[in-house]
């Protein structure tokens, strides 16, 4: 039995910096005056890709009194504890998840929150309990029936364990509906230093949320059907993509070889999904990847040796919103169906990567 996306809804908090604010903060507040850590910020930033990023963090915004993050008053860039840094993800959460999973369900025809049977949560940038799950079942009203589960710590691959598990809930059960739902605020974890590996981060990780409303029926209109999922991990050390806990927030670990490994690994990456669906790369109509990087993207197009306009969607996500971990690749899904005259029948080859470092596909097919 086929399963369905009916809808993917997306939202982002109401704050957004643009790089070149964050450029003159990281220049004036970090660098102070070193050359050769101005030269450093200002290469990542110019060959970022991105244009600005949305953040549950309001400090830098201008006549704001600062916070947790940044003193206005000595323009000092502050270092708050992972207790603090949490109490804000919780803070921001719980405000962000009832608009998003609201807007979802009142964008999404013939579903409505009685329906719902299953909620998945993803996130890797926080943790509380009563927890994500708890925050919609009240949010929407939801019986407390409805079975809840949540993937943690997962990194940027996640919402692919979320869908597969979705789509054995929904195989399992023919009335099962079910609600996925990713939220990651990973600004809150930025470590504002002159260590290469936290100006890499800051450079590119943002904060955003995404939707994801499944079930057996087919849609009546638009919508993606799930074909087939795989995972792959590309010859890497573990520590090329890592992603830890510290006493100052959690602490990524994202190795400059790692796009170089990604485009020499990436053509047997997807086989298996391919294997999967029994289709060739030829039958594959769109191309949704994850934009961790700009370096990313690039070298994934080589190594699959695609057309320029083939990663437009995710050129343009990463453009406007930056890398927001789990959540990213529900928005470019989300981008081909809203932007790119998606037609029906078309086939989506959608891939993330992660710690490990672990490739997540799957191919879907527009309805």
């Amino acid at each position: 039995m086929p399963t369905y996306i009916h809808h993917i809804e997306t939202l982002v908090p109401e704050t957004s910096y643009p790089q070149e604010r964050i450029v003159a903060t990281l220049k004036r507040c970090v660098a102070r005056g070193d050359r050769r850590t101005e030269r450093i910020i200002h290469h990542l930033y110019a060959h970022s890709g991105i244009e600005k990023r949305h953040s549950a963090m309001t400090d830098f915004v201008e006549g704001n009194p600062g916070g947790a993050f940044y003193n206005p008053e000595t323009d000092t860039i502050l270092t708050p504890s992972t207790e603090v840094r949490n109490q804000l993800y919780t803070q921001s959460a719980r405000e962000l998840l009832p608009a998003l999973v609201e807007k979802a369900i009142a964008r999404c025809p013939h579903v409505s929150p009685s329906d719902l049977t299953h909620l998945i949560t993803v996130s890797c940038t926080g943790f509380f309990q009563p927890g994500p799950d708890f925050a919609i079942l009240q949010s929407l009203g939801l019986h407390a029936g409805v079975e809840r589960y949540h993937l943690g710590f997962m990194g940027c691959y996640a919402a692919f364990p979320a869908l597969r598990m979705a789509q054995a809930f929904c195989t399992a059960n023919p009335n099962a509906t079910v609600l996925v739902v990713c939220l990651e605020l990973c600004s809150l974890h930025l470590q504002w230093t002159s260590q290469l590996d936290d100006l890499l981060a800051g450079s590119v990780f943002a904060d955003g949320a995404g939707a994801v409303v499944l079930s057996g029926r087919e849609p009546e209109s638009g919508g993606y059907r799930l074909d087939a999922f795989a995972s792959a991990i590309a010859p890497a050390n573990d520590s090329d993509m890592a992603w830890t806990i510290g006493d100052t927030g959690f602490r990524m670990r994202l190795s400059s070889y790692v796009p170089e490994i990604l485009q020499a690994n990436v053509e047997g990456a997807i086989s298996p999904v391919l294997e999967k669906a029994g289709l060739s790369r030829e039958a594959i109509d769109r191309w949704a990847v994850h934009p961790g990087g700009r370096a990313i993207v690039d070298k994934v197009e080589k190594g699959l040796s695609l057309p320029e306009t083939a990663l437009e969607a995710s050129r343009n996500v990463l453009r406007e919103y930056g890398n927001m971990s789990s959540t990213t690749i529900l928005f470019v899904l989300h981008e081909i169906g809203r932007q790119q005259n998606l037609t029906r029948g078309e086939r989506v080859l959608a891939m993330s990567f992660g710690p490990g470092l672990t490739v997540e596909t799957a191919i879907l097919t527009a309805v």
